[in-house]
């Protein structure tokens, strides 16, 4: 029966009202495509083949392993590289897409492709050998935790054992031969662990790479997510297959994530991030923190004019604030992918009545983009200014997601979830956050981290759930294992009170009073505009 159905598109065969089926990624992959935006080419495998390969028993569909194949080749054809080839490799990434977006909730695997002979093929053609090392670290290091289910705190052990005893503070340090070293233990310890070598034949990678994004559909952290934000169980998530380019090239080279305005005010600026000579999961796993994007001005001018040319076109044919991520390789820039941008509930009030006064909606539309929970949100107390003029305040961090925040010290997501069980009100400390933590950043009452971005999943997931979030704060050295952060020469222990101002990114000893917001300005607008259509 599933033989004749079309399971892949390439990239620009469908568009933006093909979510249901080629995922929230897939269909603006291909809607940025059609309207002539550097996209890397690339295909996606629908979510109904996901749901086939649930159906029968977590194997391919009939006609889906040609398909595949087909649009490789296609692949190979568009970007004159072949995967596996030991002069000119194809490296592609793997990512899911599902219809509603879940951001960091499945599974991603970058520099697919990388083999012992790839790697040589990469250093000779860039002529940069630590390039093509640390990409085939990276990669083994993904494809051994997302595929073949190795803890990832097994590699960043070896990672940090192989940096002391270099005496390198910073991955960025590590020369060429050190990479070596790394990549070669990370085989051993995955040969150790699975009793199977790690694999070279490229063809082999990608088939288990597929696997494991159809798979990740249903893993812990997605089901949360999913039972959270009342997301159906039985949508299934497309994959996308597209050619790799690279922010780790040196110092003409980047990658970042930009909002189109500020999703924590809703202000019209260019708001974003980026990191020079990074790959896109430094920026958004928050484990370097990022410079701000006006920085990027200086580092890589011509990139920047063209970004900011971007920023107007996306809100142009959007219509909505948008989130983006970007590359850049060698200087030229490439857009790997948009969405519609979580905010904050301010924010999205300020959006809506800002982009009726620019003609981009009308007024119902503005009114319709205000969900309830945003009015709820509006609702949450604030800080009396009055007590906050005398708090103690002990590090300033990046105002991630506003609003305050007043609870007691836990160091785990698990002790957020058993203290608001208990009935405990708790402030969530840690070095950063992962998408495993979900649930205790939802008991919490705020999120204070030490490293990571105003883009981080700290705060993209914080700032849709209206929690505040104090992120890459790193006034603070955190000590997960002795569970107290310290705060210049203060030593804060589990259980002990703190405030987090989300606006301000202030991080304040003991417990602050709040009071009830004031409703003013846009949220006034909104307001008499939801009133005008109630009485008509």
């Amino acid at each position: 029966m599933t033989e004749g159905k079309k399971w892949v598109y390439f990239f620009g065969e469908g568009n933006t009202k093909d979510k249901a089926l080629l995922g929230g990624k897939g269909a603006n992959l291909g809607e940025m495509t059609k309207i002539g935006l550097p996209v890397p080419p690339g295909f996606t495998i629908t979510t109904e083949a996901c749901i086939a390969f649930y159906d029968e028993g977590k194997k391919w569909p009939g006609g889906l392993s040609d398909q595949v194949e087909k649009k490789l080749a296609e692949l190979e054809e568009k970007t004159g590289k072949k995967l596996g080839d030991s002069e000119n490799p194809l490296l592609v990434s793997v990512r899911s897409g599902a219809k509603i977006s879940m951001p960091g909730m499945m599974d991603t695997v970058l520099n697919l492709g990388m083999n012992d002979q790839t790697v040589e093929a990469m250093s000779k053609l860039t002529g940069n050998d630590r390039f093509a090392w640390d990409s085939y670290r990276r990669f083994i290091q993904m494809f051994g935790d997302v595929v073949m289910g190795i803890e990832h705190a097994k590699f960043e052990e070896i990672l940090e054992e192989v940096k002391k005893t270099r005496g390198i503070e910073v991955d960025t340090g590590l020369g060429t031969e050190d990479l070596k070293e790394v990549v070669q233990k990370y085989r051993e310890m995955i040969k150790q662990e699975k009793g199977e070598e790690f694999p070279q034949d490229p063809k082999k990678q990608l088939n288990m790479s597929i696997d494991a994004v159809f798979s990740s559909w249903n893993n812990k952290r997605a089901i949360t997510y999913r039972n959270m934000h009342y997301i159906p169980h039985d949508l299934g998530t497309a994959v996308n297959v597209q050619a790799m380019v690279f922010g780790n090239m040196g110092t003409s080279s980047g990658t970042g994530v930009g909002f189109t305005r500020n999703p924590s005010t809703g202000k019209k600026e260019h708001y974003g991030e980026y990191l020079v000579n990074a790959q896109g999961e430094d920026v958004v796993a928050g484990i370097r923190t990022p410079k701000p994007i006006d920085e990027m001005k200086k580092d890589l001018p011509e990139a920047y004019d063209e970004l900011i040319k971007i920023y107007e076109l996306l809100e142009k044919h959007y219509k909505d604030m948008q989130d983006f991520e970007f590359t850049i390789e060698n200087g030229k820039l490439y857009m790997l992918q948009t969405r519609t941008g979580k905010r904050t509930a301010h924010a999205a009030v300020k959006i809506a009545v800002d982009m009726e006064k620019e003609g981009l909606i009308d007024k119902k539309e503005a009114v319709l983009r205000i969900e309830p929970e945003h009015i709820d949100q509006l609702l949450h107390k604030q800080l009396d200014p009055a007590a906050k003029e005398k708090a103690d305040v002990v590090a300033k961090g990046l105002p991630a997601s506003p609003g305050a925040a007043v609870g007691k010290v836990v160091f785990t997501a698990d002790d957020a979830v058993a203290k608001a069980e208990e009935g405990e009100k708790t402030i969530l400390v840690r070095l950063e956050t992962s998408p495993e933590d979900i649930q205790g950043m939802h008991a919490a009452q705020g999120i204070l981290t030490a490293r990571g971005g105003m883009t981080s999943h700290a705060a993209v997931v914080a700032r849709g759930m209206g929690k505040c979030c104090v992120a890459g704060c790193s006034d603070i050295s955190v000590s997960e294992k002795e569970k107290q952060f310290k705060a210049g020469d203060r030593v804060f222990k589990e259980g002990e009170w703190l405030t987090l101002d989300g606006s301000t990114g202030e991080v304040m000893a003991g417990q602050v009073p709040v009071i009830d917001p004031e409703l003013k300005g846009e949220f006034k607008t909104m307001m008499e505009w939801a009133d005008s259509f109630r009485k008509i």
